[in-house]
């Protein structure tokens, strides 16, 4: 018999409407070169995919404890982030209520119902960050919160003192950093020297959201009591040798990608504020939320009619009106602000 708590539940929502121009899912929009292409094509050719892969995945987290300059014992891999999240939903702080504020990524919401945990949901400030007050008045309700950092969708990083306070109450905190190669702001040394403090990064923003590689970094301890729940190879053999190639021979591509799109965000962020009746919220990460003065699925119906797919978030509390364009190419970047320009005129 499936449980009411799973009758009830929302699944989480994908974009999955054709478009000329896709900028919903916060990729890299960038393709990988031909080169790293035929290296990658090179080394798949020689995985032995009869056999199960690395139930350690060792070579790949030797690639990443370099990558982010940590110890391969402080790692947990996850069949992408939201893999961890269910981990972490399941393991951490027994059975109190998991601290969501909200608007932020659904997984976090959706892994502690599945879990059936009690979820404590805050609404963020009117300047999108934490409402301390409301969080700490709640705070016996629960011992684990998610901290998206930068936040998804409205791209700002949260007040870290506030952070800090809520965790001060003996709560285990995660912060998910999916966005931090264009933030450059982390909490990674407290998750390496402290038991209540995970980070969570991702390969899915940097061009490798087709593998699913989520990473988990905390001290040794607590890595390795999160890693006994971990399923059997869970990062199969193509991720495992796509991603050491990407991380090592395409390094300078990421990187030089990642500086093209923060140029993007800037440029785009201008581009928006200058359309009458946009109004554009900064942004950490490599998407940019937006409020117009007309209903969100409105626009987001014209823009598809225009050939751009952008994601409507107005469902989301205190996001009236808004949508987020993910930052993609020049090309596509002015594809998007013609389509939102074209879209705001037609319904003014």
């Amino acid at each position: 018999m499936i449980p009411e708590r799973i009758s009830r539940l929302k699944p989480y929502k994908t974009e999955t409407s054709k478009a000329r121009v896709r900028l919903s899912s916060n990729e890299l929009p960038y393709p990988i070169p031909e080169h790293l292409k035929r290296r990658i094509a090179e080394e798949v050719a020689k995985a032995p995919v009869e056999r199960y892969p690395d139930p350690t995945a060792s070579e790949l987290k030797g690639v990443l404890s370099e990558f982010f300059g940590v110890g391969e014992e402080n790692i947990v891999l996850g069949n992408g982030s939201d893999e961890l999240i269910y981990y972490l939903s399941a393991v951490v702080g027994d059975r109190g209520g998991v601290y969501v504020p909200v608007p932020t990524f659904p997984m976090y919401g959706i892994s502690a119902d599945v879990m059936g945990r009690e979820k404590v949901t805050v609404p963020l400030t009117e300047d999108f960050d934490i409402d301390l007050e409301r969080s700490l008045g709640f705070a016996e309700r629960y011992t684990l919160a998610y901290f998206a950092f930068p936040n998804n969708p409205t791209g700002n990083l949260f007040s870290e003192d506030r952070i800090r306070r809520i965790r001060e109450r003996d709560v285990f905190v995660v912060i998910d950093e999916a966005y931090y190669h264009y933030s450059g702001r982390t909490f990674l040394g407290e998750a390496l020297s402290r038991e209540d403090t995970v980070v969570l990064r991702t390969l899915s923003k940097i061009g490798m959201a087709g593998l699913r590689v989520g990473i988990l970094i905390a001290r040794e301890e607590v890595a390795r009591e999160i890693d006994k729940v971990r399923l059997p190879f869970n990062i199969t053999y193509p991720s495992q040798i796509i991603a050491k190639v990407m991380l090592t021979e395409g390094r300078e591509f990421i990187e030089e990608s990642v500086e093209k799109v923060v140029r993007e965000r800037e440029r785009v962020f201008r581009e928006l504020k200058s359309i009458d009746g946009v109004e554009p919220f900064p942004s950490r990460a490599n998407f940019i939320l937006f409020r117009t003065p007309y209903p969100a699925e409105e626009v987001h119906s014209r823009m598809l009619n225009y050939g751009v797919l952008i994601r409507d978030v107005s469902y989301m509390p205190r996001l009236e009106r808004c949508l987020r364009v993910s930052i993609g190419r020049p090309e596509e970047n002015d594809a998007f602000l013609e389509a939102l320009y074209r879209s705001v005129r037609d319904l003014g």
